[in-house]
């Protein structure tokens, strides 16, 4: 199967979810967008190592990046291989003295790991169709406008009140202004009814 090329597009505060981050992955060679809902602490770790600061003592996954090094362990790639549920899974694939194994891990922390390890994140193309959000270039003039029901439809009874064309049209529009984390939540209720049909 080939793997899908991911590169850190950004990070976003949690609106809905109180000390939650949407953490945004992008094709390298491509316009879609993996938004991934992360914990604070793993946030932090991820930004601090993004900003290259040095905190005055190790974090968790420096910590695991000394063990590593210290016992010849290289990290080649990290590879989110499942996304099941709305939440995404990934995997170490990692180097001992040319003996080469695999450790499951949660996302965030393997992000974490893979930019302290400078190794590259990979993905599959399946999870890219089921999770990910397109990113379109901005359109002049021909953007289709959303009719006013959708709004009072949404506020009435959510996204599940909503048409499958409506909430595609608020996913691109999510999108367009970075809204991140929305965009996960509409993809959340289109993959639900894409099982259920």
């Amino acid at each position: 199967m080939d793997k899908i090329k991911l590169e850190i597009i950004g990070m976003s505060y949690s609106q809905s979810q109180s000390g939650a981050y949407a953490l945004i992955m992008g094709e390298k060679e491509g316009k879609r967008r993996l938004p991934i809902i992360i914990g604070g602490f793993e946030a932090q770790a991820i930004a601090i190592e993004l900003e290259k600061m040095k905190p005055s003592r190790p974090l968790t996954h420096d910590l695991f990046k000394n063990f590593a090094d210290h016992y010849n362990i290289k990290i080649k790639e990290v590879v989110i291989n499942k996304f099941q549920e709305g939440v995404f899974f990934a995997k170490l694939v990692c180097d001992s003295n040319g003996e080469p194994s695999e450790i499951d891990s949660r996302t965030s922390d393997a992000v974490a790991l893979a930019i302290r390890f400078n190794c590259p994140i990979y993905t599959y193309e399946q999870i890219m169709a089921d999770a990910g959000v397109v990113m379109d270039d901005k359109e002049k003039g021909s953007k289709e406008k959303r009719k006013p029901t959708t709004a009072e439809k949404k506020e009435k009874g959510g996204y599940a009140a909503l048409s499958t064309n409506e909430l595609y049209d608020l996913l691109k529009k999510a999108v367009d202004k970075e809204e991140y984390e929305k965009a996960s939540v509409i993809r959340d209720e289109i993959n639900k009814r894409k099982s259920t049909s």
